[in-house]
């Protein structure tokens, strides 16, 4: 039995409402749940809370795993709409707490990191697409899943997943490098 196959087994079994299963279910993809949202988002303490956010919603939603694909790409794509969620949630905070001051254009290089800078440049980019296409390149691009993993999780044909990545990545593109 590989480690996959124990997680799924762990995930069907709190499916089914074993609370045991859920706890351990739960304690085996924190480090790597965290380790998703932190290549999504700039700071340890964002990608912390999301991943809380994450394995709450997963908590929450095991009842609602059918086993169409592996627990880990309902874990990926779960993970991804929350770390997108939580810069959401962040960014509305911060224009509240700053009276309702816009962010910056670009974050600032001498208080920015580079991976961070380009982390919230990707956010937002992503935030200004649809959220199917966004979603999307975010299971490729940024998770790495493949086409076949896409089109299984998002019940959508592979042909039909290219053709949101590929709109996906030109519009990103376009916001990233300003051009129309």
């Amino acid at each position: 039995m590989t480690l996959a196959d124990g997680i799924d087994d762990l995930a069907a079994a709190a499916a089914r409402g074993d609370p045991a299963a859920l706890d351990t279910l739960l304690a085996a993809v924190r480090p790597e749940v965290l380790r998703l949202c932190g290549r999504l988002l700039p700071n340890r303490e964002d990608a912390e809370e999301a991943c809380q956010d994450t394995l709450l919603a997963v908590a929450r939603g095991i009842d609602r795993f059918e086993g169409r694909s592996s627990f880990h790409t309902w874990l990926y794509r779960l993970t991804a709409n929350r770390a997108r969620s939580t810069y959401r949630a962040l960014r509305r905070r911060w224009q509240v707490e700053t009276a309702g001051a816009p962010l910056p254009d670009r974050p600032d290089p001498r208080r920015t990191s580079v991976v961070a800078g380009t982390r919230l440049d990707l956010l937002e980019a992503l935030d200004a697409v649809r959220p199917d296409l966004a979603e999307a390149l975010t299971l490729r691009d940024v998770l790495d899943l493949d086409y076949r993993e896409i089109a299984e999780l998002l019940d959508i044909p592979v042909g039909t997943v290219k053709s949101r990545i590929h709109e996906a990545r030109r519009q990103v593109r376009q916001r990233l490098t300003g051009a129309d």
